[in-house]
């Protein structure tokens, strides 16, 4: 098994779930970045996301798309984003997801951007606006440098399309599926019924996908984290993440800000 299965597997044999973080890179810079998610990990986190900033990000709310701006106009992209995935993996074999959107890989190429990411230490990537039906390139560039692709499921998903992402699976490496717990961006805080029916959602789409299935958007609290978590097999924090980070007014602040929200997730899920 790869690092995110091995993620997935010790913790359900733990009877937990699994703990995924995401980080805005470069928000407030790169250095800051690496030290943030090793102290996820310390904290208790499975699964870091890197957030490749992005000038448009469609699907990311007013917190996200901040961080973004500020990450792009200090000289953040892609290739930072590698850079502070190689710097996390020589300290760490915590598992790393290249969270981002297709345009900054189109123009590095496809091929060549995975070669990039594998040789980063990343393991998979999350190409939010890369819908499955024309994944087909990006999904074999990825499996050719042995790098999961990982498809996003909503509310208003098809049954079709998900029995889709079932049989790629059987094929192409997909080590989770990322269910969205609400229309519409990340940020929001999900209400416990909302969250209640994601993680039932999630349950179903991991029984039609046979992968592991987590629920993002809208948890910002380790309450929320375990309503949602309860029927799926993990959770992703990113929004509260990165505001705490926002809010920080030294570095201090900022590490122990974030390592206080992990810490309350893990005891949750």
């Amino acid at each position: 098994m790869g690092r995110i299965e091995q993620a997935f597997a010790r913790r359900a044999a733990e009877g937990k779930k699994a703990l995924v973080t995401y980080l805005c890179v470069g928000d407030p810079d790169a250095s800051a970045s690496v030290d943030l998610a090793l102290a996820c990990v310390d904290e208790g986190a499975d699964i870091i996301e890197l957030g490749c900033p992005f000038s448009d990000p469609s699907a990311d709310g007013v917190a996200i798309a901040r961080a973004s701006q500020r990450s792009l106009g200090r000289g953040g992209g892609l290739a930072e984003t590698l850079a502070v995935a190689r710097q996390i993996r020589d300290k760490s074999d915590v598992p790393i997801v290249l969270f981002g959107y297709y345009n900054p890989l189109f123009v590095r190429g496809e091929n060549e951007a995975a070669r990039a990411a594998l040789s980063a230490g990343v393991d998979a990537l999350l190409v939010v606006d890369l819908p499955v039906d024309e994944s087909m390139s990006m999904r074999t560039a990825a499996a050719s440098h042995g790098l999961g692709l990982i498809p996003l499921v909503a509310p208003t998903t098809r049954p079709e399309r998900v029995a889709r992402i079932g049989t790629l699976a059987e094929t192409y490496p997909i080590p989770f599926v990322y269910y969205v717990s609400m229309t519409g961006v990340t940020g929001g805080a999900g209400a416990s019924d909302v969250l209640a029916t994601a993680g039932a959602e999630a349950g179903r789409v991991r029984k039609t996908t046979n992968r592991p299935t987590v629920v993002g958007f809208g948890i910002d609290s380790g309450e929320r984290a375990r309503v949602a978590a309860k029927e799926a097999d993990g959770v992703v924090v990113g929004s509260e993440i990165v505001r705490r980070i926002e809010r920080g007014t030294s570095s201090a602040e900022r590490l122990e800000s974030v390592r206080a929200l992990v810490r309350e997730l893990r005891t949750h899920v």
